[in-house]
């Protein structure tokens, strides 16, 4: 059960922001003994890959703080993130960490399983954000938007830390989200009832 818990989180936060999950394993793998990753995935704690992740993780971090711009990251991010939090939740599940010691046990024999769920986790986590944000934009001329996306990267840093040290509270995280969506979708219906009163008043003048 840990092994899901840790690879959800990793999925998760893979839907918030791609490349720190992957980041944070990779260098937890490569100078700490807290993430052991298995053959298949050695790769992530590579120095290129490393380097390379946390180029993007800077590129990432700019272009999603700018209105507009930030619209334009979330289309591009459809096809990232989803993978991302693939690849996150396949080399979690799998990986031996402080609570998980025997990952084999759980995806012995379905190594393509943790991969597609952590997809499925990661795109809904995605559209949710990407949601989100022009809600927020809207509410606050812009202004809202290295806020919110400030407050994404410390969820996203944060969930990966804890789904690798304390996956239970993985569960805190997830639902979480799952408020925040009941909210996103009740200011999309404020604000849509919002639009019709104004046409309804325009046309009455």
């Amino acid at each position: 059960m840990l092994e899901v818990l840790t690879g959800s989180g990793l999925a998760a936060s893979a839907g918030l922001n791609a490349y720190i999950p992957l980041l944070l394993m990779g260098l937890l793998a490569r100078y700490t003994n807290l993430v052991d990753l298995p053959s298949g995935w050695q790769w992530l704690s590579n120095g290129w890959v490393v380097l390379i992740l946390a180029v993007l993780l800077a590129i990432e971090v700019v272009a999603d703080k700018v209105p507009v711009v930030d619209h334009v990251n979330d289309v591009v991010q459809t096809v990232v993130r989803p993978t991302a939090g693939g690849l996150a939740f396949g080399a979690g599940s799998s990986s031996e960490t402080v609570t998980v010691s025997n990952p084999d046990a759980f995806f012995s024999s379905h190594q393509w399983v943790p991969v597609v769920i952590g997809v499925l986790i990661a795109l809904g986590v995605h559209l949710l954000k990407s949601a989100a944000r022009p809600v927020i934009n809207a509410t606050t001329a812009g202004f809202g938007a290295p806020v919110a996306s400030t407050a994404e990267d410390a969820t996203s840093a944060v969930m990966s830390v804890v789904a690798i040290i304390l996956p239970v509270l993985v569960l805190a995280f997830l639902l979480g989200l799952v408020a925040f969506l009941f909210w996103v979708l009740r200011r999309r219906k404020d604000r849509r009832r919002e639009r019709q009163a104004a046409r309804a008043a325009g046309f009455r003048v």
